[in-house]
C-alpha cells in the first residue's frame, strides 16, 4: 500500500515537470501513449496491406501468387528507392512549426485512411488476375509514399523525445504500454467477427471491420498528437541544409550503422514462421477454429505487456546490447522447441506466447539502439541526421528483391500457391510448417553474429549526449542566445569533468535513496572522459592542424575557386598515417580536397554572377505572391523551385568557408569559457 502511494505521489509530483535529469513530464508520456492509440488505428487497414503470400488481404482474399506477389514488391522497392532518398532528405531538411516529424504525423493520415479504404472497396471479384496484379500495384505504391513518411515520422519522434537514453526507454516502454492496447483490441475484434461472418481470407471483412477503427483511430490521433514535443540538443540556429552526398559519406563510416541494419539483412528469415498461429486457426480441421483465432491472439499479444514493463528494468540492469544477445539466444532456443511441438495447439500457443514475450523486448531496444546511434553520429559529424540514414538502409532493400524470393519460392516448392485451400490439407500444412520454423532457427542466428562487434554502451552514450549539451551551450553563448536552463545544465558538466571526480562505493548499508544517488554520480562520472576530450580538443595537433587550416580557407572568402583542389588532394594523401592522430588528420585533409573539387566544379558549372544568395525574405515574397490564373500560379512554383535549387547550389559552393567559419567561431567560443563560467556562478547565485 505504502508503494501504490509513492507511485501516487511520484505521477502528481512530476506530471507537468519532469524530475531531474529528465525532459518528459508524466503529462507527456501519458499523451503518447493515448496518441499512438490514434497512430495505431488511423493506419490500421493501411499497415494490413502487404506485398506477401502472408498477407490475408493481397494473398488469400484477393487471391495473388507468393511468387507474383514478391515480384510485385521487388519493384515496389525499386521505385521506392528515390522515393526514400528524397524522403530521407525531406527529413533533414525541413523543420516545420512543431518539430521535423509531429507535422508529418497530422498531414498524412488522412490520405493514407482514404487511400487504404480504396485499395479494399475496388471490384476485384470483376477483374481478371492480370488487372488485379496492376491496380493492387499502382494503389499499393500510392499509399506506401503516404504511409513511409507517417511510420517513419512516428519512429523517428519516439528517438527524440528525450535526449536521456534510459528515460527514452522509460517512456517507450509506459507508452507502449498504453497505445499497444490498440493493436490487441483489432487483433482480437478482427479475426473474432471475421470468424462469425466472413473469414479473415475474405475482403469483406477489410471493407466493413476496418473503416470504424479507422475513423477512431483519425480522431483521437488529431486531439493528442499535437501536445507532444521533440527535443533534439542542437543551438538555437535556423536549419542548415543537409547535403544528400556528403551525409551519406559521413553515415557509410558510421560503425554502428553498419551493424544494425546487418542484423536485419542477415536475419531476414528469422520472421519465417510468424504464419502458423494465425493459418493454424484459420485451416487445421477444415476451419473449425476460426472463430477463436482472435481469442488465440489476444492472449499471444498480452505476452507483449510484460515484456514492455520489465523492458527498462532489463535495459538499466544488462545494457541494451547485452539484452539483444540474450533475446535473440533465448529465441534460438524457443525456435528449436517449437519445432517439436508445433502440432499440438496448446503447446505452440505457448511457445509462440514465450516468443512473442522475447520479442516485445526489442520494440524497447531498437528504437533506443538507434537513437544512441544516430546521438553518436551527431557527436562524431556535428551534423544531426535523422531521415538521410534512410537512402543506405535501402541497401538491404535492394537485397531484399533476391532474399525476399525465398520464402515464396518455399511456398510454391511446397504446394502453395494461388489457392490457399491447400492449406486445409494437415499433411502439406506441417510440412510448410516445418521448414519455415527451420529457416527461423537460422535467421535468428544471423541476426545475432553482428550485434557482438556492437560496442556503443551507456556509458559512452552519456558521454556523447554530455558533450553534445556543451556545444550547444558554446555555440549559442556565441550567438547571445544561451538561456539560464541551459548554461546550468553544461557547465555543471564541465565543472564535474574539470574536478576530476571519482566513482563512489555501493555501500549495501546505505538507503536505497542514498545508493540511487551514488550510482547516478558514478554514471556521470563514467561520461566525464568523453567530455574532457572535448574540452580539451583545441590543444591536440589534430585540431591544430584543422584550425590553421580553416583559417587559410576561411581567408579566401566565401565564394573561391579552389583550382588547385588537386594539389590539395595529393598532398592530403601523402600525409603519414602511421598513428591514430595521423590518420585522423590525414583523413581531414582528404575530407577538405573532396568539399574544394565539388565547389570548385559547381563554380564552374554556374559561375559567380548566377550564384542565388539566400533570402528567406525572397522565399516568403514568392510563396505569398497572389496569382489570378493557372499560367502566374506555375510561373511562381517555377520562380520558387529555381530559387530552392539556386541556395542548394550557393551552399554547397561556399561549404569549405562556412566549415571553416564555423570551426573558428567554435575555437573562439570554447576560449571564452572562464566568462561564461562567472556568468554560471552569477546565474547560480541569483537563484
Amino acid at each position: 500500500m505504502g508503494k501504490i502511494k509513492s507511485l501516487i505521489g511520484n505521477i502528481k509530483q512530476y506530471w507537468n515537470t519532469p524530475a531531474e535529469g529528465n525532459y518528459v513530464p508524466y503529462k507527456e508520456i501519458a499523451n503518447l501513449g493515448v496518441a499512438g492509440f490514434g497512430i495505431h488505428w488511423a493506419s490500421t487497414l493501411a499497415n494490413a496491406i502487404g506485398l506477401s503470400a502472408s498477407n490475408f488481404i493481397v494473398g488469400a482474399s484477393i487471391g495473388l501468387q507468393p511468387v507474383h506477389l514478391q515480384v510485385m514488391l521487388i519493384l515496389a522497392n525499386i521505385v521506392g528507392i528515390p522515393i526514400g532518398v528524397f524522403r530521407g532528405w525531406f527529413f533533414d531538411n525541413h523543420k516545420m512549426p512543431g518539430g521535423k516529424f509531429i507535422p508529418i504525423l497530422l498531414k498524412t493520415p488522412i490520405p493514407i485512411a482514404i487511400i487504404s479504404t480504396l485499395f479494399v472497396w475496388l471490384p476485384y471479384e470483376q477483374m481478371d488476375y492480370w488487372t488485379k496484379v496492376v491496380v493492387v500495384w499502382i494503389v499499393f505504391m500510392i499509399l506506401s509514399v503516404f504511409l513511409g513518411f507517417y511510420n517513419e515520422a512516428f519512429t523517428f519522434y519516439k528517438q527524440v523525445i528525450t535526449p536521456n537514453a534510459q528515460e527514452r526507454a522509460n517512456v517507450s516502454s509506459v507508452s507502449q504500454i498504453l497505445y499497444s492496447f490498440a493493436p490487441t483490441v483489432t487483433s482480437f475484434v478482427v479475426p473474432t467477427i471475421a470468424g462469425l461472418t466472413w473469414g479473415m481470407d475474405n475482403i469483406w471483412t477489410y471493407r466493413v471491420v476496418y473503416p470504424g477503427f479507422t475513423i477512431v483511430g483519425l480522431i483521437v490521433l488529431f486531439i493528442f498528437t499535437p501536445k507532444l514535443k521533440e527535443r533534439i540538443i542542437v543551438a538555437k540556429r535556423p536549419v542548415e541544409y543537409v547535403n544528400l552526398m556528403d551525409s551519406l559519406r559521413e553515415v557509410a563510416k558510421n560503425k554502428y550503422f553498419w551493424i544494425i541494419n546487418l542484423g536485419s539483412w542477415v536475419g531476414f528469415l528469422e520472421g519465417s514462421s510468424a504464419v502458423l498461429v494465425n493459418w493454424t486457426f484459420n485451416y487445421s480441421d477444415d476451419g473449425a477454429h476460426k472463430v477463436y483465432m482472435g481469442l488465440a491472439t489476444t492472449l499471444i499479444s498480452n505476452a507483449a505487456l510484460w515484456a514492455m514493463m520489465l523492458a527498462p528494468f532489463a535495459i538499466k540492469l544488462m545494457g541494451k546490447r547485452n539484452l539483444l544477445i540474450v533475446h535473440n539466444t533465448i529465441n534460438v532456443v524457443l525456435y528449436a522447441i517449437l519445432l517439436l511441438v508445433y502440432k499440438n495447439v496448446l503447446l505452440m500457443c505457448i511457445v509462440v506466447y514465450l516468443n512473442t514475450f522475447v520479442n516485445t523486448f526489442s520494440n524497447v531496444y531498437t528504437p533506443n539502439i538507434n537513437a544512441d546511434m544516430r546521438d553518436y553520429h551527431q557527436w562524431k559529424t556535428g551534423v544531426r541526421v535523422d531521415g538521410l540514414f534512410t537512402p543506405l538502409t535501402l541497401i538491404g532493400t535492394i537485397l531484399g528483391f533476391f532474399t525476399g524470393l525465398v520464402v515464396p519460392a518455399i511456398y510454391e516448392q511446397m504446394g502453395l500457391k494461388d489457392d490457399y485451400s491447400v492449406l486445409y490439407n494437415d499433411e502439406m500444412r506441417n510440412n510448410l510448417f516445418t521448414v519455415l520454423i527451420i529457416c527461423s532457427i537460422v535467421g535468428s542466428i544471423m541476426n545475432l553474429i553482428p550485434y557482438l562487434f556492437y560496442d556503443l554502451t551507456e556509458k559512452k552514450h552519456r558521454g556523447y549526449v554530455n558533450v553534445l549539451k556543451i556545444r550547444a551551450m558554446f555555440e549559442d553563448y556565441g550567438n547571445d542566445e544561451l538561456d539560464n536552463a541551459q548554461l546550468i545544465d553544461a557547465m555543471n558538466i564541465i565543472k564535474g569533468a574539470r574536478a576530476g571526480l571519482q566513482k563512489k562505493i555501493v555501500d549495501k548499508s546505505l538507503s536505497k535513496a542514498e545508493i540511487k544517488e551514488i550510482k547516478k554520480h558514478n554514471e556521470f562520472v563514467e561520461s566525464l572522459p568523453i567530455v574532457r576530450e572535448e574540452l580539451e580538443k583545441f590543444n591536440t595537433e589534430r585540431y591544430k592542424v584543422q584550425l590553421e587550416t580553416a583559417k587559410a580557407t576561411a581567408s579566401k572568402g566565401e565564394v573561391y575557386l579552389y583550382s588547385d583542389w588537386t594539389l590539395d588532394r595529393s598532398r592530403a594523401k601523402a600525409l603519414p598515417k602511421a598513428t591514430k592522430e595521423q590518420k585522423e588528420i590525414r583523413a581531414d585533409a582528404i575530407k577538405l580536397s573532396r568539399e574544394k573539387k565539388r565547389s570548385y566544379k559547381l563554380l564552374m558549372k554556374y559561375g559567380e554572377e548566377n550564384l542565388i544568395l539566400p533570402d528567406e525574405k525572397h522565399a516568403e515574397e514568392i510563396k505569398n505572391r497572389e496569382y489570378n490564373t493557372e499560367k502566374e500560379r506555375r510561373e511562381i512554383k517555377k520562380e520558387l523551385k529555381a530559387y530552392t535549387k539556386g541556395v542548394s547550389v550557393y551552399r554547397r559552393i561556399t561549404k569549405p568557408y562556412y566549415d571553416a567559419k564555423n570551426l573558428i567561431i567554435q575555437a573562439e567560443n570554447y576560449s571564452h569559457l572562464d566568462e561564461i563560467e562567472r556568468i554560471y556562478e552569477s546565474v547560480v547565485a541569483d537563484a
